[in-house]
């Protein structure tokens, strides 16, 4: 037997016309945490937005495995700060 997919409270349309209390009594309803949870996560995202950096800033320094066309590591490591002046673009995802 398949299982029932659960039913949204609320219709896409209904909650675009909802204000961020409405939303946030919902998002609570429908999850397994409480709101005092809710708002704690809520105050970490923010802390976290506040450091990301900004589209004409200069991006934050890392190291990246390098992934072969089988999508395995190749052994090889990139580092951004080496291609500097280059066009450089990166793909972020999960491969697992």
């Amino acid at each position: 037997m398949v299982d029932a997919v659960p039913k949204s409270p609320v219709t896409l349309d209904e909650y675009s016309r909802m204000d961020m209390a409405e939303r946030r009594k919902i998002w609570v309803d429908i999850s397994d945490i409480t709101d005092d949870e809710l708002e704690e996560h809520m105050v970490e995202q923010k802390a976290r937005e506040a450091k990301v950096p900004q589209p004409g800033q200069i991006a934050p320094d890392f190291i990246a495995d390098v992934l072969g066309p089988n999508r395995q590591r190749t052994g090889g490591q990139v580092q951004l700060s080496q291609l500097r002046g280059k066009p450089v673009a990166v793909i972020f995802g999960s491969y697992t």
